[in-house]
């Protein structure tokens, strides 16, 4: 039925598209066994096999083994069994019978060539889902080729890949023909074929583009141990070595920046902080607020967050534009951080100290220690347990009640303060304003011109002369 060269042709084929031969018999034996019940009847036994010496597939019908034949097409003379086929069959046996193929041999390559091709696209699909589905975790290289509801199409060579709307960075635009890099997140089975999911806003795309530009990183001495990021704006990183001899910033930065540098470009000028970890919370915390200052740290272990004191004027560059700074420091580390002035801590121990005064004796040192101990506000003061107070030097019972009771009434106080502090702002701000506004020139207003166009009140010496 195929002829002489269908061995070679299955080689060729199994080679260009990179399938098991395997693949390809078993489908050229489905076709041909599917064609033969068409041609012979459904309800036919028949079994088909690929003779690899002759290059053919062969059809067999399956045929009982009797003494006396009632059905020709279903049934076989056990002398003719044993003649033509086994000597050593017995009645009752099943032995198969080959078919005489050559007036069906057309329709039998048509249903095989329907059949061949099918198995050939489901084993591509196959094998690209397997060698991407092992590739999950990978930087992959591509093309963009074309956009489709917002998705970005990658072609990657031997399959193509999706980057969906909320996977890519909002700032960064593709044409047609641009590369792309993108971290592979899933591989789906779909009816269409292996459905490749990437990203260029994932964390693990950061983590991995370090990998793959710092050597220590490949080299298991210096590794990543935290990290967080705004996809398009800032990230940060927190790095650790196993070798106290190698700098562990210094490898991830390089030299002149240069590896810091080659990961920024891929990111689009995304701005990247490397900060060292410490196994000390307030030391990391501190290094995951750079480039701020810190001045000192405030931890409350039970709830996992931390007060930050920073100077003046590094409020405004440890919160960052928008908070920025301290949100990712918060991601970074894991703790809950608020940042205050010195100025903000000095006003808290202030109403502190008026508070713990209702104790005779006591006023800044037992401030001090309460904001030490995580006592950072009014409310703090007010709600904590006599246990907090009564641990202080001098204060009892009855000292820890009057403590948390003067606090307390000190809120309000504190409330009428604050807004008349508003008050007197906004209203010198608006004295401002107004003596801004009495003290600028006064600008004479121009003439209409008849046709609609504008006369400039004339001045100096032509003024003067029209005078």
């Amino acid at each position: 039925m195929i002829g002489l060269n269908l061995k070679r042709e299955i080689d060729q084929v199994a080679k260009d598209k990179g399938i098991d031969s395997t693949e390809i018999t078993g489908a050229l034996e489905e076709a041909m066994r599917q064609a033969a019940r068409k041609r012979f009847g459904q309800d036919k036994e028949i079994e088909a096999r690929y003779n690899d010496e002759i290059g053919e597939v062969e059809l067999f019908e399956f045929r009982e083994v009797v003494e006396k034949i009632s059905d020709r097409d279903t049934q076989i003379l056990i002398a003719e069994a044993k003649r033509d086929y086994d000597p050593d069959v017995e009645l009752g046996d099943e032995i198969g019978v080959k078919l005489d193929t050559t007036d069906f041999g057309r329709i039998l390559a048509q249903a095989a060539k329907q059949v061949i091709i099918q198995r050939i696209r489901d084993a591509e699909r196959d094998n690209t889902f397997d060698e991407y589905h092992d590739r999950q975790g990978e930087v992959v290289n591509g093309v963009v080729r074309r956009f489709e509801k917002g998705a970005i199409i990658v072609d990657l060579g031997r399959a193509e890949a999706i980057i969906p709307a909320k996977e890519q960075v909002p700032r960064e635009s593709y044409r047609p023909g641009d590369r792309i890099r993108a971290y592979v997140v899933e591989v789906n089975k779909v009816a269409k074929g292996p459905q490749i999911v990437l990203t260029r806003t994932s964390i693990d795309f950061l983590i991995k583009l370090f990998e793959q530009e710092v050597p220590e990183m490949y080299e298991k001495i210096v590794s990543i141990e935290s990290a967080a990021r705004e996809p398009g704006g800032r990230s940060k990183i927190a790095v650790v070595s196993r070798d106290s001899d190698v700098d562990p910033v210094g490898a991830c930065v390089g030299m002149k920046g240069s590896r810091v540098q080659a990961v920024v470009q891929e990111l689009r000028g995304e701005r990247i902080d490397i900060v060292p970890w410490s196994p000390d919370t307030a030391r990391y915390v501190c290094s995951a607020l750079s480039p701020a200052a810190v001045s000192k740290v405030i931890i409350d272990e039970a709830q996992k967050s931390m007060d930050v004191i920073v100077p003046d004027d590094q409020l405004s560059l440890a919160i960052g534009r928008r908070g920025q700074n301290v949100r990712l420091a918060v991601q970074l580390t894991g703790w809950r951080i608020d940042i205050k002035s010195e100025t903000k801590m000095r006003e808290v121990a202030e109403w502190l100290s008026r508070a713990v005064s209702a104790v005779e004796g006591c006023g800044d040192p037992e401030a001090e220690l309460l904001l030490q101990q995580g006592i950072t506000s009014l409310e703090d003061l007010s709600q904590c347990t006599n246990e907090v107070l009564t641990a202080l030097p001098g204060i009892g019972e009855a000292g820890a009640e009057s403590i948390k009771s003067t606090a307390a009434e000190l809120i309000s106080v504190k409330v009428t303060e604050d807004e008349e502090r508003v008050q007197r702002e906004a209203e010198a701000e608006e004295q401002l304003r107004a003596e801004a506004a009495a003290a600028a020139p006064a600008v004479e207003p121009l003439e209409p011109l008849e046709e609609g166009g504008v006369r400039v009140p004339p001045s100096g010496p032509a003024a003067d002369r029209e005078e």
